[in-house]
């Protein structure tokens, strides 16, 4: 199934998608695209922490160190003004591509061109 390959290529969406509710750390966001996806997505740290520090550097999101109470510090990502302007292009992207593919599957009753 081609289903990692479609996650790997939507990680960016979900990432920004969850983070436009506030700041939250890495693991919250595992669990969380889990949670939501009724389990469908399971994605590993191995797969978010990259892309996190990948978005950091293109200035998508911020993080700051924040200590928990049991006094263990941890990362949390928050999303920038230039992160809310990718995630806007990313969704309008993604409707096209689902139209499109619609259209291709049976989802119009346009002509075609026979």
């Amino acid at each position: 199934m081609y289903k990692r390959e479609m996650l790997k290529g939507n990680t960016e969406t979900l990432l920004l998608s969850l983070l436009t509710e506030g700041a939250k750390y890495g693991y919250m966001l595992v669990k969380e695209i889990e949670a939501r996806s009724n389990g469908y997505f399971r994605v590993k740290d191995g797969t978010v922490y990259p892309a996190l520090h990948r978005m950091e550097k293109e200035a998508l999101v911020a993080s700051v160190w924040d200590s928990s109470t049991n006094g263990q510090s941890r990362r949390v990502y928050e999303i920038t003004p230039k992160g809310h302007q990718m995630l806007k292009s990313l969704k309008e992207e993604w409707e096209r591509f689902c139209r499109a593919l619609g259209l291709i599957m049976g989802g119009s009753d346009q002509p075609h061109g026979d």
